[in-house]
């Protein structure tokens, strides 16, 4: 009787069997792959599904603007008689100006006042989509440069230096020339201060980021916000309006106390 003999390799060990690790390199393999496969396919279809939704706002956007704006400013953004050219003025101008009601004007004048908002926020982003669809322009800011957390002691020092020539050094406004002001910047959200400095609205500069950095910018309005939640060290601010409103307060109460306190005096003697 024959009897065959099954090949050993060296060591003792048979060939023929699978090392244990070798199972699992194949196992992990075929996760990673599959993994893989899968994180690719979520992608582009977030993707799809991002593109897709931002599309959808500019055109809701571009049904607004045509049926809201394109009067003057014409059906392709470009600018009428009536109003200014938006090509390029970026998604920060239109959130600024429609956001805080200056737009649609209700009427023409030295300058667009603030009103009553007249679209929501979602019109608002359609349209503010819409006009950034045509021409790279200012963004809208990012969310950590308006959280208030900034150097409210920088912020100040920039505002006197660049802003309180108009804006008065409490933010409390001033007159201009040819019946044009600087409005009051109490009460105002820290994206609308941060987007009038990188849009330039009415009569105002435009303060880039090489003029300004976003982490200036933010301490700005940290400096701001401050100024609205802190009241008056120095009591009743009059206005905040500076020795004008302070002169004339004590000529018409102080002196006017004096000229009182002379007549009853003289009666007194007589």
């Amino acid at each position: 009787m024959t009897t065959i003999s099954t090949p050993k390799q060296s060591g003792g060990r048979r060939t023929g069997r699978r090392s244990p690790l070798a199972s699992v390199a194949l196992i992990a393999i075929g996760l990673l792959f599959t993994g893989g496969a899968y994180a690719a396919f979520s992608t582009s279809t977030a993707s799809a599904e991002t593109n897709a939704a931002s599309q959808q706002t500019v055109d809701e956007g571009q049904k607004l603007f045509a049926a809201n704006c394109a009067t003057c400013h014409g059906l392709a953004a470009a600018g009428t008689e009536a109003g200014p050219s938006l090509i390029g003025v970026g998604a920060a101008s239109v959130d600024f100006q429609v956001g805080t009601g200056r737009m649609p004007m209700q009427l023409n004048g030295p300058q667009a006042e603030k009103k009553a908002v007249q679209f929501t926020e979602e019109q608002t982003a359609s349209l503010a989509a819409y006009v950034a669809s045509l021409a790279p322009g200012p963004a809208l800011p990012d969310p950590s440069l308006l959280d208030g957390e900034g150097d409210a002691a920088n912020g100040a020092e920039l505002f006197r230096i660049n802003c309180a020539m108009c804006h008065n050094v409490a933010g409390a406004g001033g007159a201009l020339t040819q019946g044009k002001y600087a409005p009051a910047l109490t009460g105002v959200s820290e994206t609308h201060i941060y987007e009038a400095m990188v849009t330039g609205p009415q009569n105002m500069p435009v303060f880039n980021d090489m003029n300004i950095s976003p982490e200036s910018k933010r301490d700005i309005i940290t400096y701001l916000k401050y100024l609205d939640n802190n009241p008056s060290p120095g009591g009743f601010a009059l206005g905040a309006l500076g020795p004008v409103s302070e002169g004339l307060f004590l000529w018409i109460f102080g002196l006017g106390s004096i000229v009182a306190l002379t007549v009853w005096i003289t009666a007194k003697s007589n």
